[in-house]
């Protein structure tokens, strides 16, 4: 339980979050009383007035230091400097309106009698008039739908003045740098702080070992790198031994950072054993998929134990104790079609539980003790939206996550938005909260919490750029740049300081720390959001786009395996295909490395 006796009542982490202050806003004018916040036009008013000096009404004390945006309207979409009246806004799009219909007019061809050109321009300003009133129609319905299921942002409860004081007094020092990490304040901070460049693809795999002082990174071109991400340089780098794109690359907990999982396109499940001497003495195949392997889930306190979800439907459970290591745990199934997996997760606090996602609209939930494929396909629960149950829409699940202490379950669907759902709720329970703005069509792409006590969603998105939302509240509280190449991938939250680790289609990994002198003024998200509602609107209409693309990915891999087979550059020492699989694993292996970047969704 968080303690509270450093003066600055910080709530109990298992209560609803709410709203964070920054560390650098608070070293200015605080004199231990609170201070009104600042209206939300006084910003603008500072922009159209940035000479003008600003009266102060005797006895107002100065603002405190609280950087929760509590002020803003819905999202806080208006970029900074442009807040303003609602009249203004109108007459803003009268205006632009007005241009339109001038510009519409020059474009018209000239030629006939007066009369009829009379006619004609009545009839034209009445089309124009029909088009202006759908416009705006259709843009109140957007931010209509952009603004529902939100809450209100509450004020900051983490000040870093008081907190500051108690630290150095003792008080609460244990807590203070969870309470930093998960607050609301440096988030809106957060800025790329560089970059580590070694890989030739898309990077399609992020992981922080326990103690955080290394992030491996894994790629379409075959290699893992296990970076010293503070000196910003490579300690290990080596061939991964898959045949095809790694997808993940994870350090087994208690192994010393001596033990890496893989998995990749080509359905191998591989694990890499490293020395203390920055080399790798081998990797061994401990199980093969019929498909694809996208994800891992590690037990959190087991060393040897994980397993691993495929594109055949199968979930392995894997114990590198045992001379056979994969055991066939269930294969997924919905009535009796089998569902293709895209991930995996093991509940942080009840390792028995696990759940999986993929090629339809459910989260299930399965207990390793318990599965019985003969009663409910061994299913505990599942959890789905309850307008995707009967949704003709081809939804899949990308990707899942359970929070740090288990109760909750984080789901982002292809092509929809992000759902967040109670774990302990009963079998067909619907979704709590409802993370919406961003884009998931194009690849394969990741959710997260952020903060020790899982006080943010993150997620990237199509467009390129990372969102972070409040997660009570579901609104956006940051939003930034994150991939020249369009899309991003991966977030990988650091385990214990306020930063994150992000890649996709750009070959680099970027690092991101709350550094900025400002706090975000969220510029652009609102376009940005429209965009990526009106793209996917546009998109749901073409329901053969989801047959076109495995069409097109089946075609692409026939011409590959028909080449000769390329030989395999040299990697680790003593890279082996030695087969700990299961009698259940396949024996298909794709010919020759995969240089198609980054598998589409």
């Amino acid at each position: 339980m968080a303690e509270a006796d450093d003066g600055s009542e910080e709530p109990d982490p298992g209560e609803d979050q709410r709203g964070e202050g920054d560390a650098s806003a608070a070293t200015e004018g605080h004199s231990g009383s609170q201070a009104a916040p600042r209206e939300a036009g006084d910003e603008a008013k500072d922009k159209l007035m940035p000479d003008a000096k600003v009266a102060r009404v005797p006895g107002e004390e100065e603002e405190e230091d609280t950087d929760s945006m509590d002020g803003s309207g819905l999202y806080s979409l208006t970029e900074e400097g442009e807040r303003e009246s609602e009249g203004g806004r109108r007459e803003r799009v009268n205006e632009r309106d007005a241009g339109k219909r001038a510009a519409r007019k020059r474009n018209r061809p000239s030629g006939g009698t007066t009369h009829h050109s009379s006619s004609s321009d009545e009839d034209d300003d009445d089309e124009e008039e029909e088009e202006d009133q759908e416009e705006e129609e259709d843009e109140q319905a957007m931010d209509a739908w952009l603004g529902a299921e939100l809450r209100d942002l509450s004020g900051p409860s983490w000040r870093a003045v008081p907190s500051l004081k108690s630290r150095e007094i003792g008080r609460g020092s244990h807590q203070f740098v969870r309470r930093v990490c998960g607050a609301r304040g440096l988030v809106q901070r957060l800025e790329l702080q560089g970059r580590l460049e070694r890989h030739t693809g898309c990077v399609n795999t992020l992981h922080f070992n326990p103690s955080g002082t290394r992030l491996a990174s894994g790629s379409d071109d075959l290699r893992v790198v296990v970076w010293d991400w503070a000196r910003r340089r490579a300690e290990l780098e080596f061939d991964s031994g898959h045949k095809s794109n790694v997808f993940q690359a994870k350090f087994l907990p208690h192994s010393g950072d001596s033990t890496l999982a893989m998995c990749a396109r080509d359905g191998q499940i591989r694990v890499a054993e490293l020395s203390a001497t920055q080399r790798c003495k081998n990797t061994k195949r401990v199980a093969q998929h019929k498909g694809a392997a996208h994800k891992l889930a590690l037990e959190p306190d087991s060393p040897c134990s994980f397993l691993s979800a495929g594109e055949d439907a199968i979930v392995f459970a894997i114990d590198l104790r045992l001379d056979r290591p994969a055991n066939k745990l269930v294969v997924v199934k919905e009535g009796d079609k089998k569902v293709g997996l895209y991930t995996i997760f093991v509940n942080p606090v009840n390792t028995h539980h696990f759940a999986v996602g993929g090629r339809d609209q459910y989260v299930r939930i399965y207990d390793q003790r318990k599965i019985n494929e003969n009663e409910n396909n061994g299913v505990l629960k599942k959890f789905c939206p309850s307008h995707l149950v009967s949704s003709e829409s081809k939804t899949n699940i990308t990707c899942l996550v359970y929070s740090h202490d288990g109760t909750e379950l984080l789901t982002s669907y292809n092509d929809e938005d992000i759902y967040l759902f109670d774990s302990s709720h009963s079998d067909g329970a619907d979704y709590r909260r409802r993370y919406k703005g961003h884009r998931n069509n194009a690849t394969v792409k990741g959710v997260n919490f952020y903060g020790p006590s899982s006080e943010f969603v993150i997620s990237g998105s199509d467009c390129g750029h990372i969102y972070l939302w409040d997660k009570v509240s579901a609104r956006i509280v940051q939003f930034m740049e994150g991939d020249r190449g369009g899309v991003v991938n991966c977030l990988e939250p650091h385990p214990h300081l306020p930063g994150l680790a992000t890649s996709g289609l750009d070959h680099d990994v970027k690092l991101w720390s709350p550094t900025a002198e400002n706090l975000t003024g969220l510029k652009g998200l609102k376009d940005v959001m429209r965009k990526n509602k009106r793209e996917r609107d546009e998109d749901s209409v073409r329901h053969g786009d989801q047959y076109d693309t495995q069409l097109l990915w089946f075609l692409m891999r026939h011409m590959r395996n028909r080449r000769p087979q390329r030989t395999r550059r040299e990697g680790a020492e003593g890279d082996t295909d030695e087969s700990w699989s299961s009698p259940d694993s396949s024996d298909e292996e794709d010919g020759g490395p995969d240089h198609v970047q980054c598998m589409s969704s």
